[in-house]
């Protein structure tokens, strides 16, 4: 046990993974990693920087000495120039051409938007794990009739796949988001403390295609093919509310899963997964909360409302920089990120271990089709009667069905009985009808419509998606509950 607060989305929640990309050992290693491929690219482009001082900066590039930069940022109060002389400790002869000509955020911003791609890689990973988990699903339940519901009131029915494909197209808008995100990260690449460029133009002797040149270069060594145009000393925090925009988008749609699935649970049609030895209370022995379903939403609601920080802070800016964002960002980016990593681990969890009872679902189909049914009785009744000459009247026979329903629904509502809507309609003469015929018309299927049929064809564009997306399948889950 810490005597000291721990924050809960790294202690509870996230994947090592993505606290391995926000960790300490990634941001400085990156920072070393941007401060190699800056003197690199500065000896390409004719700088006095020797291949001794890059190999001695490669050397370290990965052993952080934590302690000395501690010491030095206790001193000066600056977490960049503290880690500066601390690299130059252990290369003293890379020492005077470290961070030649840069500005802080040189590190800091470049390493921002990388961690934000590796982070939003690892999102992408579990985005369409989950899809494949919930694809498999609607694709084996999509013919099961089951009832649908507007206002959580019995409406027509639809199939459980039915319902299945709507959580997937939220997340196929959520995909869409996260790809065109990531197709529009770009890197800071080296502007200088107010986005000018003139410290780099002043070392390359007021050469500036050898200053666009060193941009170039630095993206490309990086991984990027794109550097913003223009900026002030900082990259526009309107990209950071891009990128939380999207992780709010899959925590909005999988709590709209997760709602479901409490429903379900409560309706007892469908249950997720549940542990051998799991305690649902520790009152009530009996109880089976939807538990992995209900963190879902309460993280859920956390990362959508965390998405407004950036939003504040993009508006907040002054002129070319102001730290007013440091501290807010520090917290609200990777915290959006852990929180949206444990949110799809727990989706994945339980779209690939749903538990369905179709008995339930048929008795909840049962006590409502009744009523969904009565224009079709009405019908077969005004076209018997037509056809035997009986000549049935279409109205009459309406009013009378509505009486028989509202008796019907008092049945159910003020005495706790069986819907005998059936009974009532084949004991009433004028209908001319046998609970026998009744009965045939009750065939969940005809009420369907086009469910399965939609189902269907929705998911065969999925499997394309899925199939372009292969290499992210199969993302590594562990979750604790």
């Amino acid at each position: 046990m810490s005597a000291k607060y721990e924050n809960p989305l790294c202690k509870r929640y996230a994947s090592a993974e993505m606290q391995r990309i926000f960790s300490d050992d990634f941001k400085f290693s990156t920072w070393r990693r941007l401060w190699i491929v800056l003197a690199e690219s500065q000896k390409e482009l004719g700088l006095n920087i020797t291949a001794e001082q890059i190999d001695e900066m490669k050397s370290h590039e990965g052993d952080i000495n934590y302690e000395t930069a501690a010491g030095y940022e206790a001193e000066i109060r600056h977490d960049v120039m503290a880690h500066i002389r601390a690299y130059g400790d252990q290369c003293p002869k890379a020492k005077p051409i470290i961070h030649l000509g840069a500005t802080s955020c040189y590190v800091g911003d470049n390493t921002d938007i990388i961690v934000q791609r590796h982070a939003l890689l690892r999102v992408k990973r579990l985005l369409i794990t989950a899809v494949s988990k919930l694809y498999n699903f609607a694709d084996e339940y999509k013919s099961l009739p089951c009832l649908a519901y507007t206002h959580f009131q019995a409406a027509q029915p639809a199939t459980v796949g039915k319902r299945a494909s709507l959580w997937i197209q939220d997340l196929l808008f959520d995909l869409e988001q996260l790809d065109f995100t990531l197709n529009k990260l770009k890197l800071l690449g080296c502007k200088g403390t107010t986005g000018t460029c003139a410290s780099f133009l002043e070392l390359f002797d007021g050469d500036h295609e050898k200053v666009k040149t060193l941009e170039k270069k630095i993206a490309e060594k990086m991984g990027f093919d794109k550097v913003y145009a223009v900026s002030g000393q900082t990259y526009s925090r309107k990209a950071d509310y891009y990128t939380l925009s999207a992780l709010s988008g899959i925590a909005q749609s999988a709590c709209k899963f997760s709602n479901d699935i409490r429903l379900l649970s409560h309706l007892k049609e469908a249950d997720e997964p549940f542990e051998s030895g799991q305690v649902g209370s520790s009152a009530m022995a009996y109880k089976r909360n939807p538990m992995r379903s209900e963190r879902i939403a309460s993280l859920a609601r956390f990362v959508t409302v965390d998405a407004l920080n950036p939003a504040l802070t993009a508006s907040a800016q002054w002129f070319e920089r102001t730290l007013d964002d440091s501290a807010n960002r520090r917290i609200s980016i990777p915290e959006a990120f852990l929180a949206v990593d444990a949110i799809l681990m727990l989706m994945i969890n339980i779209a690939g271990g749903i538990t369905v009872y179709p008995k339930i679902i048929e008795k909840h189909l049962n006590e409502e089709l009744p009523f969904m049914a009565t224009e079709n009785i009405l019908m077969h009744c005004v076209k018997k009667g037509m056809t035997s000459g009986s000549g049935q009247d279409r109205q009459a026979l309406h009013e009378k069905i509505r009486l028989h329903s509202v008796e019907a629904g008092k049945q159910v509502k003020l005495h706790g009985g069986e819907n005998d809507l059936l009974n009532r309609i084949a004991k009433d003469a004028s209908f001319g009808v046998t609970c026998e015929e009744l009965n045939s018309l009750l065939n969940a299927e005809k009420f369907t419509g086009r469910a399965k049929e939609q189902t269907e064809e929705f998911l065969h564009d999925v499997k394309k998606i899925l199939d372009a997306n292969n290499d992210f399948l199969g993302a590594d889950v562990k979750i604790m509950v």
